[in-house]
């Protein structure tokens, strides 16, 4: 009985889910439209603050789950005696997360808007939840609704675990094969694709009621420094920066985002002040995003504690210039009670108009309207982890990764070979046998398997291409068990010679879980009968690759960016 009322109780659970998904759909853009109307909410929020708690809720504040009560403890002295306007979560567990966000909550005199970077949903951050794949990966795909469709499963999970606002899509034109920063995180380098998929991340967390954040104002993808450590030079025109940068943020901007981060990046063809990054620029905050492209939403920094700020603009001055530029959310200050008081200062000094700093509170208190923070309610923990963790949930990681999968080189005789000749499966990069290995080996059962780590010494490499000579037919895998797949695996000269050798060989179908970039870095790679790349190492790519050589599935992936002369973007060959 107790078993059929616990699942009773997650099959309502689930459909409360889809509930809530279809009864916010009726606020398809609505934030957006929603600043044109009085809110009495609002209104008698914004009367009851005095100026320094209005400028509070211009502060959102770094929150972990992960590093002790000290710490927990001292982010809630700073809401409790600052008032600050929300909080952006990092690293940590589900559980300890929502029980952390009641408890702030109840801290605060206006409720917390919480947010997350979440581009590839609550995983990003958070251990013992979903991963749902990169962006880069997302690229290849072609069908736009399960896209769509994944946004709406993430808005889910951050409503589920009390948050409200998700700082993503990434919309930046990942132009620069060799951008530390950005990469995998883009959805390519084409800006119309970009602008489609990111379009339908964003309308499919906003129509399930969650704000979101297209970043990084004007676009970050053709950088070669990461903001994080520097600050990054972005010296083109602006012709270049209307024609192709924005374009994916002009997009976003007439399908209704809510948010949009600025970078921080020093950009002379729109503020030539000498070192000032983008996010201290009203020129470009204001007169770009808001005056030139009509943005009416929140403007929201990127973090202010980075190098390419505090390098040249130290001491809480970042934080008054971000402001004077017209920002809406200050992130992450070094010291948000220094940043509000040095605020407070400019505009009694009338540095902003008074209409101006007024729209800007009520734009982030809006916000919370629009979001349900208007009627509070704490999170619920009772089954959190198995909410996260529903089947459709994982089934749907599986569905995007399936269509994911780009064959580059091959058709149905190259890539499936014959099940019953003698086959090698060798996977390289790892220590231990790959989920590749084992699912193929269920197919083919006159087979061996062969692990290839990412330094093996040159004459054990001699040796098993000698003993490889004996097998029928070879599959590969070549794998990045980086947490963060680069453009160039970390692989040996002799380990990268061994899979040109393998490559020239007849027979041989090589699957890349990886950077679709670290192909340039191995050359002779498209001599091999077939090619497919996966673009990350994850179990669902792993067994979308078998399921495409073994034809339960046909490939439907395309190429998201121009990788060299035999692989530009588009590429990806269909079997039928």
């Amino acid at each position: 009985m107790r078993e059929f009322q616990r699942k009773l109780k997650w099959i309502l659970l689930c459909c409360l889910s889809f509930a809530i998904a279809n009864t916010s759909a009726q606020q398809k853009a609505g934030y957006i439209s929603s600043l044109n109307r009085q809110n009495h909410w609002v209104d008698s929020v914004f009367k009851k603050m005095n100026r320094k708690q209005k400028i509070a809720q211009l502060f959102f504040v770094r929150a972990h789950t992960n590093r002790g009560e000290a710490y927990e403890d001292s982010v809630g002295n700073v809401i409790k005696d600052e008032q600050v306007g929300g909080l952006v979560f990092f690293q940590g567990g589900p559980v300890r997360q929502l029980d952390l966000i009641n408890k702030y909550q109840k801290l605060a005199k206006v409720p917390l808007l919480i947010a997350m970077d979440g581009e590839w949903g609550v995983g990003m951050r958070l251990d013992s939840t979903i991963s749902y794949p990169y962006q880069m990966t997302l690229g290849a795909i072609q069908d736009n609704t399960l896209i769509y469709k994944m946004g709406q499963f993430i808005a889910y999970d951050f409503k589920r675990l009390g948050m409200q606002m998700n700082l993503a899509p990434d919309m930046d034109v990942n132009n620069n094969p060799d951008n530390p920063v950005i990469n995998y995180r883009s959805f390519g380098d084409n800006k119309y694709n970009v602008a489609e998929k990111g379009i339908a991340y964003l309308r499919g967390m906003q129509d399930a009621g969650l704000l979101t954040t297209a970043k990084h104002f004007p676009g970050h993808g053709d950088t070669n420094v990461d903001s994080h450590l520097d600050l990054p030079l972005l010296p083109f025109s602006r012709k270049r920066l209307d024609s192709l940068e924005e374009y994916p943020f002009r997009q976003a901007i007439k399908a209704g985002i809510s948010g949009v981060m600025i970078a921080h990046m020093d950009i002379p063809a729109l503020d030539s002040t000498k070192h000032l990054p983008s996010t201290l620029s009203r020129p470009i905050v204001t007169g770009v995003l808001k005056d030139s492209l009509g943005f009416k939403g929140l403007v929201v920094s990127d973090a202010m504690e980075m190098k390419a700020v505090v390098k040249y603009f130290p001491d809480g001055e970042a934080d008054v210039r971000a402001f004077l530029a017209g920002n809406d959310i200050i992130e992450l200050s070094e010291n948000s009670e220094r940043a509000i008081l040095a605020i407070r200062k400019a505009v009694r000094k009338d540095e902003v108009s008074k209409i101006e700093f007024e729209s800007r509170v009520k734009k982030v208190l809006a916000a919370k309207y629009w979001a349900g923070l208007n009627h509070y309610h704490e999170a619920s923990p009772e089954h959190l982890v198995d909410d996260l963790n529903r089947q459709s949930a994982k089934a749907l990681v599986q569905q995007l990764s399936d269509a994911a999968v780009t064959l580059l080189k091959g058709n149905a005789q190259s890539l499936q070979l014959n099940p019953i000749q003698k086959t090698a499966i060798v996977s390289i990069g790892v220590a231990q046998p790959t989920l590749y290995q084992k699912e193929l080996a269920n197919w083919y059962l006159n087979s061996d398997t062969f692990i290839v780590n990412k330094s093996t010494p040159a004459d054990d490499l001699l040796t098993l291409l000698e003993k490889l000579r004996q097998y029928d037919q070879v599959f590969v895998s070549i794998n990045d068990t980086r947490a963060r797949p680069a453009s160039k695996l970390d692989y040996s000269n002799g380990v990268k010679l061994f899979i040109s050798e393998l490559a020239a060989r007849p027979h041989t179908v090589i699957s890349i879980f990886a950077n679709p970039y670290t192909i340039v870095g191995l050359p002779g790679i498209e001599k091999s009968s077939a090619l497919m790349i996966c673009y990350q190492m994850s179990d669902e790519l792993q067994r979308s690759a078998v399921k495409v050589i073994t034809r339960l599935i046909s490939p439907k992936g395309k190429l998201p960016v121009n990788v060299n002369m035999y692989f530009p973007y588009g590429a990806g060959v269909s079997l039928k």
